[in-house]
Order: C-alpha cells, then structure tokens, then sequence
C-alpha cells in the first residue's frame, strides 16, 4: 500500500500543539536562517535561528500575539508579534547579516556594536542623571546653607557649650547681617567674600559703631573657623562640613583698632566705698544678690547670676559657689571658677535663701534673677548715693585697682576675677587651686571697703612652709 503522508500543521496550529518547554521551528527566512519558537513559562517567545560559521545562534524576536484578528498583521502589537510580523522582523535580521556577512562580518558584530551602542547611551544618560543630580544638590546647598544658616548654626553651638555668648552674637547677627544685608545673608556661605564681610563692617563703622564692626567681624571670622575647622576636627558637630567651607572670608578683614581701645574707667575706692555702704543695709533678695556680687570681687553679673543651687557649698570651710566662665576660645567649653565666700558673703548667700534650680531667684529657683535686673539695681543705689558715670563694669575693674594698690598681685587678682590664666602653663602644669590666696584676697576688699579713712592695707603673708 502506498505511504499516505501526514498533514503538515499550519504555523498557528503548531503553536497552539507546543508544550511548556518545547522549541520548533515554524519556517525558514529568506535569505538566511529559519522562525522559531519556544514555549517558557512566560508563554511563547519567537526567535530568528541563524547559523555563523561552525555554530548557531538565536536571538529573540519577541512575545507571540494570538489574538484573533493579528494572525496576518506585519507589525507588532502592544501584546506581542503575529506569525506573519515575526517572519518580517526575521527577514530583517537575516539581510543585516548577509549584508554585514559579505562586508567580512556578520550578526555577531552587529550585535557587539548594538551591545557598545546601548552601553554607550547608558553611560550618557548616567551621566547626564548625575550632572542634573549634582546641579540640584547645588541649588539646594546654596539654598539651604546660606550665610545665615552658618550664622546661628555657631549660635547654637556656642549655647550648646554652655557659653552665653550666643545671645550677644544671635543680637548682632539680627541686626547688622540679616536685617541689613537680607541679599547677603541669603548666599552660599562658601560663596561670601571678604569684600562683603568688610561693607558689612564698614557701614557699622560710618555710623560710628566700631566697637559693634569689630564685634561682627569677630563672630562671623569664628563662625567661619569652626565650619572650616569640622573636616578635621570631631569635636565639631558634623553638620558644619556640609556648608563646604575652606576659606575664612572675615580672617582677610581688617578690625577697625581705634574702636578696641580699652574703657578703662574704674570706680575710684572712695566712690567703691560709698557703693558699698549704700548696698550695706538693703534689705532683701536686692540688697542681698548686690553684696554677693561686690564682695565677691565683682564677678561677671552674668555668670553670677547663672548660678546654680547645687554649686553652692555650705558644708565646706570656707564656703563656696562655682561659676561657670564661658569666656574664652570658640569651642571650648565654660571654666568652672570657684570662689570662697568671706562670712560677709556667705550672710549674703545665706540670705538668697538657694532652692530650687538657681541660687538667684524672685521665684524659689525656678528661673534665674536676670543680670539686667541685677544691673539696673546697682544703677539705682548708684545713683541715689550720687555716683556720677556709674556703669556695673566699673565696679569689677575698681575692685581689681583697689586689691592692686593693697598689694595683691597681678595673678590673684586674675584668679579671683577668672581672667588672664589661660596659658599652657595653667592649664596643664599648675594643679594649686589658689582657694587661700582668693579668700585673703576677699578679706582685703571686705577690709579695703569698710575702711573709712581709706588707709592702705596689705595682703596677709604665707606663713613660713
């Protein structure tokens, strides 16, 4: 009997017949090469079979559209290709390669070169994401760490130390950089130059405020160093790094040396004794909180006034309390200075009655007597006693010229007042606490401030070791 042959499936038939997993060959492609097709578990995926040289090669053409309608459609859809699309994206690549094949190549280069194409425009496309990145995170530097971001950033750091400095330079910053100069103040901070700092400084000048030009400068130059100073420096809260900064603008200005002169006008010791007698009998937390200050040597109203209950000691002999001294390099912490209270200043502290959180209060601790307050008592008793041209400062440095004519030397006066000891030798070699040189020293003042006749007193000496 004759063979009868078996029905070839037509192409869609045989597609439709595959199993999951199963690769056929649908038909072959002019002028090279053959369509086929594997069934993945993505469904079927057509590819263009061709052979270079001793081996074969399959690149994808694309997912296979079934829909109903697409079967003789030459161009893809959305969904994927038809049969008849596929044949005509396979004779597309089989002319690239028997074009390319003839020129002394083939597939395999074209594809190499679409591979370093497609590398290529990735790279620009990187590249160009990250010049558009960098452009943005510049525009956003230069609006988020201005010249005024800088400036109470060291505002905070400084409060963060502990120095009260903060508030003088957050005044300053307000009214003669942000106020002023808003345009100026808005700027990149590492974008701000000497030139700007300096017209800054300069219309401070003009308006005959010297003092306040050199005080600007001298809060900016070290708001400046402490940022330029954080890459290398851990100590410095990290957020300053951001600011970029690597030049110090205000170090290449000039102070104006004029406004720097000192107001050196002490109380004389007959108008110091007239303050003291006058303060003597005051009643109350005033009269009290104003002999404290006196008898103590005058110390900063700041400081005094920032006292704590728990650094007053009432156990130890002779009392004392411990003032913070804020005063001194940007970035080092406040100075602990403690004082010994005479009995007179230790009534005194007595009569302050400490509780709570600070020893100076008009509200059992809670808050702190505020040294404008205190300040503005001394001024009253001031002048109702009559003293002309009296400022608080003046008490501070009578008191160091009057413990000077009675022979207390330079450096216990700077130990009692907490200034002058900040050299090396100070702060690592010399461990004395000078509390017997600092109370001889009080007992003097006390002694100096009581004598009517203003006879000169000397210090009390060592005895013999």
């Amino acid at each position: 009997m004759p063979t009868v042959a078996k029905p070839v499936p037509s192409p869609s038939a045989a597609l439709k017949a595959m199993a999951e997993g199963e690769t056929i060959t649908l038909t072959k492609i002019e002028p090279a090469g053959a369509l086929q097709a594997r069934n993945g578990k993505k469904g079927i995926i057509f590819f263009w079979r061709y052979s270079q040289g001793t081996t074969s090669q399959r690149l994808p053409i694309g997912p296979y559209d079934p829909t109903p309608g697409h079967v003789n459609k030459h161009t893809p859809t959305a969904a994927g290709y038809s049969i008849a699309a596929a044949i005509k994206a396979a004779e597309a690549m089989a002319v690239q390669h028997v074009t390319a094949k003839a020129e002394g190549s083939g597939m395999g280069e074209i594809l190499e070169q679409q591979k370093q194409a497609k590398a290529e425009a990735k790279a620009q496309q990187e590249a160009a994401a990250a010049a558009a990145k960098a452009a943005a995170d510049a525009m956003e530097a230069a609006a988020k760490y201005t010249l005024r971001a800088l400036l109470l950033a060291y505002c905070d750091y400084l409060q963060s130390l502990g120095r009260r400095s903060h508030t003088d330079a957050r005044s300053i910053f307000t009214l003669h950089v942000f106020d002023a100069w808003p345009a100026l103040a808005a700027l990149p901070a590492k974008a701000v130059t000497d030139e700007q700092i300096a017209d800054m400084m300069r219309r401070l000048h003009e308006a005959g405020k010297g003092r306040t030009s050199n005080k600007l400068r001298s809060y900016i130059r070290a708001a400046y160093q402490v940022a330029k100073a954080a890459k290398s420096k851990p100590s410095i809260p990290i957020a300053f790094k951001a600011y970029g900064i690597t030049h110090n603008p205000a170090a290449e200005t000039a102070p104006d040396e004029s406004a720097n002169k000192a107001d050196k006008k002490p109380l004389s010791a007959a108008d110091l004794r007239t303050y003291w007698k006058a303060i003597e009998s005051i009643p109350g937390i005033k009269g009290a909180a104003l002999r404290l200050h006196l008898l103590t040597g005058g110390q900063r109203i700041e400081q005094l006034c920032s006292l704590r209950t728990v650094n007053v000691t009432a156990s130890t002999q002779p009392e004392t309390i411990t003032l913070f001294d804020g005063k001194g390099r940007p970035g080092k912490p406040a100075r602990p200075h403690v004082l010994p209270l005479t009995p007179a200043a230790a009534k005194a502290m007595q009569e302050l009655a400490p509780a709570g959180e600070f020893a100076l209060s008009t509200e059992g601790g809670k808050t702190r007597l505020s040294p404008f307050t205190l300040a503005r008592w001394a001024q009253d008793v001031a002048a109702a006693a009559g003293l002309q041209d009296f400022q608080v400062k003046r008490l501070r440095s009578g008191v160091e010229t009057m413990l000077s004519a009675r022979g207390v030397s330079k450096e216990i006066r700077g130990r009692l007042q907490s200034h002058g000891i900040a050299g090396v030798q100070d702060a690592h070699y010399d461990g004395h606490d000078y509390m017997p040189e600092k109370q001889a020293a009080l007992e003097t003042l006390q002694a100096a401030l009581e004598d009517a006749a203003g006879k000169v007193l000397q210090m009390p000496k060592k005895a013999a070791a």
